[in-house]
């Protein structure tokens, strides 16, 4: 039975069997992981479906080595990080990890600048020794390397018809990214984390001991109704960019948009128990923005022209090793 992927892979041309398996690797990642992300990569056309997937995948890959409670590696992602940069200049074997595979193809494919993925490891390493964040100016700082840098590199891929549209992905990043350091503030207690700047915790008299203790009190549930309102201004920033991007691009963009941006009504919803709960999109709301978008998405193609893959795509499929190597 074909998997789910073929149908892309054959799409985007990717022939190279250690290529086709690291690629389905990251789709099952992303599937399993990243529901919401998945689901959106869905409504894009299926050539670039695999590229978005490479893109989650090397990123939770990278998120494990410090994310992990029973034994987070900071050294191991390290040279993990050193060996790809290493492959991606040429220097050195492509690393063992598929996630890492399909990431170096994909960076190769669409010309992702290696500044972003240099800004990526850079903050998943500050994961590794800081704990929390002074001001807003600082947390933005590891947001850009852990969120913006994220949708700097989708950029290429959702085809940007202004230069506009970089403000706005970046913003969208952050968007995400703040979305989810709300939601997730007493999981991230559990790893020793704060990601609300603690100039805004003292604002509203809240100690990382009183968010420790587990219970909503007033003062917490203000502080999270001022990082919800300011992660709103986020997504109005960034919302005009969908409109920036090629059409076949809008509705994988505007369904992530909309379901991101429901966590912070789901957040609301539970009372900001986000202490001891896990706010969530249910699936049948997930399934009801998603299914529309999947039309329009779908007429989106028939109506505009096929996509235009960078000139790569249209050269032989490289071996993945011989790839990694430097020009004699």
């Amino acid at each position: 039975m074909p998997r789910v992927s073929d149908k892309a892979l054959d799409a985007a041309r990717i022939g190279d069997l250690k290529l086709r398996a690291a690629y389905e690797h990251c789709r099952r990642v992303n599937a399993e992981h990243g529901k919401t992300y998945y689901l959106a990569s869905m409504l894009l056309p299926p050539e670039k479906r695999p590229y978005v997937w490479a893109q989650y995948a090397f990123a939770r890959s990278a998120d494990e080595f410090v994310d992990s409670l029973i034994a987070p590696d900071p050294a191991a992602l390290q040279t993990w990080g050193e060996e790809f940069m290493a492959a991606l200049a040429g220097e050195g074997p492509v690393p063992g990890d598929p996630a890492a595979v399909a990431m170096l193809h994909t960076t190769r494919r669409w010309q992702i600048p290696r500044v972003h993925i240099e800004a990526f490891l850079e903050s998943m390493q500050m994961d590794a020794t800081i704990t929390g964040y002074q001001t807003y100016a600082d947390l933005e700082q590891y947001m850009y390397g852990s969120a913006a840098v994220i949708g700097l590199q989708m950029l290429p891929i959702l085809e940007p018809q202004t230069p506009e549209a970089t403000a706005r992905a970046r913003a969208l990043g952050e968007a995400f990214q703040m979305s989810n350091f709300i939601r997730d503030v007493g999981e991230d207690l559990q790893r020793g984390r704060v990601y609300l700047p603690q100039e805004d915790l003292d604002s509203f008299g809240v100690t990382r001991e009183s968010l420790q203790a587990g219970v909503v009190t007033p003062m917490i549930r203000e502080l999270l109704k001022f990082e919800i309102e300011r992660t709103r201004r986020l997504y109005a920033f960034a919302e005009p960019g969908i409109g920036m991007l090629h059409p076949t691009s809008q509705d994988c963009m505007r369904v992530a948009f909309t379901l991101y941006g429901e966590i912070l009504d789901a957040v609301e919803k539970i009372d900001y128990q986000v202490l001891t709960r896990r706010a969530s999109v249910s699936l049948p709301r997930r399934l009801a923005v998603a299914l529309p978008a999947a039309r329009r998405a779908a007429r989106a193609r028939k109506a505009h022209r096929p996509v235009v893959l960078p000139t790569t795509a249209s050269a032989p499929e490289e071996d993945p090793e011989r790839a990694s190597q430097p020009s004699s």
